[in-house]
């Protein structure tokens, strides 16, 4: 996307070898539309993420893609552990490319909030039983989320097949053509649920203080890093908080992400994705325009990391001001996009930035009505 960088929010950013055209970026997004229950992205996948580069993003981002079969939210989601797979993700990623945007894959586990039967329909929201389709569930610790199926408690073996399952399709990410790869620990799926006291209860090395709920994500991430190389950056999605209340216990909040952080700063992450919530069922969320943002700066401050912001950032100038006044160095969007694929380009034409990269075949729809 070409631009005269008169706004900050279309400045480009640099991380290691690769570059953004701008800061306004696609959240993941799940879309529950893999039919076949395979893992296979299919020509949806193809037209929702090429669409949305062609609209003008910097980043366009999966959603959550799982890195082995049990770590699915449910048997219509993504994954990254096949051939198969491996070879549709690469035709997505090249239209992205194609288009000037560059590509991203959240890598993620579902934990215990896995085998669900997908978002709409009438069985939305209900564990898929293992004699309909399901599979049994994993955690830290045997603690259901709410009414969903009770997980089991990841023994060391299971541990190290989900560490070497994140490598594994990382590395496959990589083969695919993937310019970012984003490890997902947030919105209480697996990785979440190992840092927080709420859903890991154990007391062995990956449970107890900070440092043991965090070792399996340091552990991912120092793995992953190994299997990408140094030249793409690597991205890491925090939830900040539970959003629990002082009765309910011992949870994590955004000093304790503040503190692992850095810790991550140390093995090579290069920036941080941060939303909240997800980990605690009926939480009582104070939504408004921008509430994440503060998360995002505090993080930011304390690690010395570049962050994105999420959550209710849904125009132009507000995506704008966040960048200009440093509180984060990329703004994602979501259901904006999802309205609206050529959002980024309308935006840069409402913050007065000149471009010339509206594709040939819809350049005409910026003519004077009077023309036609």
């Amino acid at each position: 996307m070409s631009v005269t960088p008169t706004a900050p929010l279309f400045t480009p950013l640099k991380l290691r070898t690769v570059e953004f055209r701008n800061r306004l970026w696609v959240a993941p997004m799940c879309q529950y539309s893999v039919d076949r229950e395979d893992g296979v992205p299919t020509d949806w996948h193809v037209v929702h993420l090429g669409a949305l580069a062609r609209g003008g993003a910097g980043l366009v981002m999966t959603e959550a893609t799982a890195v082995l079969p049990e770590g699915r939210i449910s048997a219509e989601d993504t994954g990254l552990y096949s051939d198969e797979q491996q070879s549709a993700w690469a035709r997505i990623v090249e239209f992205v490319h194609s288009q000037g945007a560059v590509a991203g894959i959240q890598l993620a586990h579902s934990g215990r909030k896995g085998s669900m039967f997908r978002e709409w329909g009438p069985r939305g929201g209900i564990t898929r039983p293992q004699d309909a389709g399901g599979w049994q569930t994993v955690a830290p610790s045997p603690l259901a989320f709410g009414d969903y199926a009770s997980p089991v408690e990841l023994d060391e073996e299971g541990i190290h097949r989900v560490i070497d399952g994140f490598a594994a399709s990382a590395r496959r990410a990589v083969d695919a053509g993937f310019d970012v790869i984003e490890v997902h620990a947030a919105h209480g799926y697996l990785l979440h649920e190992f840092l927080s006291p709420l859903s890991n209860s154990r007391t062995d090395a990956w449970g107890g203080d900070l440092e043991g709920r965090a070792a399996l994500l340091l552990r991912v991430v120092e793995a992953v890093r190994g299997a990408i190389g140094e030249a793409l950056p690597l991205f890491v999605r925090f939830s900040a908080t539970d959003w629990a209340s002082p009765e309910q216990g011992p949870s994590w909040d955004p000093e304790q992400m503040e503190t692992v952080g850095r810790w991550l700063v140390d093995l090579g992450v290069d920036l941080f994705d941060v939303s909240s919530g997800g980990n605690l069922p009926h939480a009582s969320i104070p939504a408004e325009p921008g509430y994440q943002v503060g998360f995002a700066e505090g993080l930011r401050s304390a690690t010395g990391a570049p962050v994105s912001a999420v959550g209710l950032i849904t125009t132009a100038q507000q995506a704008n001001q966040i960048i200009e006044q440093g509180r984060a160095d990329a703004v994602m969007m979501g259901r904006k996009l999802m309205r609206d694929p050529h959002y980024p380009r309308l935006a840069a034409l409402e913050l007065g930035v000149e471009t010339d990269a509206w594709p040939p075949a819809y350049a005409r729809s910026l003519a004077p009505l009077d023309r036609w």
